[in-house]
């Protein structure tokens, strides 16, 4: 766990989730997850009401240095439940990112976790109800979606964020065509 298991349970789901997926062992199932001693993250988890709720979540892998790895999330719940949620997360993050090639176990210690969890997103009507470092957007034109967390690295104006979310999007421009929301998230980050 190179010294993480202090970290709340959210990251430590997370993390275990990836660990076990990537040696091939069976993943947490949700409320009954049997852990290891070294992984585990404490019989408490399962009675925090927290867990029960249906929650989105982003779950993010950097290396050591800083670098991105791996970022899979969803902007509204998809599972009846945030364990459920981080656990399908983790995988995804970990072997489905289109940016990345899938993680292989070695890599593991040497990567952070942090899991964001959203609230719901609201409509934007002007972009002073923007801050990067307090708000995630979604912009949005029809199909076509994009989404980014807040407090991001390099971040620092409402316009990089919105042209950011947009261009991953595949949104050339912003106009009055395209819709924004806002949402917040806790953000639990592994110590190291």
């Amino acid at each position: 766990m190179n010294g993480k298991i202090d970290s709340h349970p959210y990251v430590r789901l997370a993390r275990t989730t990836i660990s076990r997926l990537l040696r091939g062992e069976p993943l947490p199932d949700s409320g009954t997850a049997a852990v290891s001693d070294t992984d585990r993250w404490g019989d408490e988890l399962w009675n925090d009401e927290l867990w029960k709720i249906e929650r989105a979540c982003f779950v993010s892998i950097k290396t050591l240095q800083g670098n991105l790895r791996g970022c899979i999330g969803t902007i509204l719940p998809t599972r009846p439940s945030l364990d459920l949620e981080i656990i399908f997360n983790a995988v995804a993050a970990s072997t489905r990112d289109p940016r990345f090639p899938p993680m292989k176990a070695s890599e593991l210690d040497d990567a952070t976790l942090s899991v964001d969890v959203l609230g719901l997103p609201e409509p934007v009507s002007d972009r002073n109800e923007l801050d990067p470092a307090v708000w995630g957007v979604i912009v949005s034109r029809g199909m076509l979606r994009g989404v980014l967390l807040p407090d991001l690295e390099g971040v620092d104006t409402v316009e990089q964020q919105l042209d950011i979310a947009a261009q991953k999007a595949g949104i050339r421009k912003i106009d009055s065509a395209v819709t924004i929301e806002r949402f917040r998230v806790d953000r639990y980050k592994e110590r190291t």
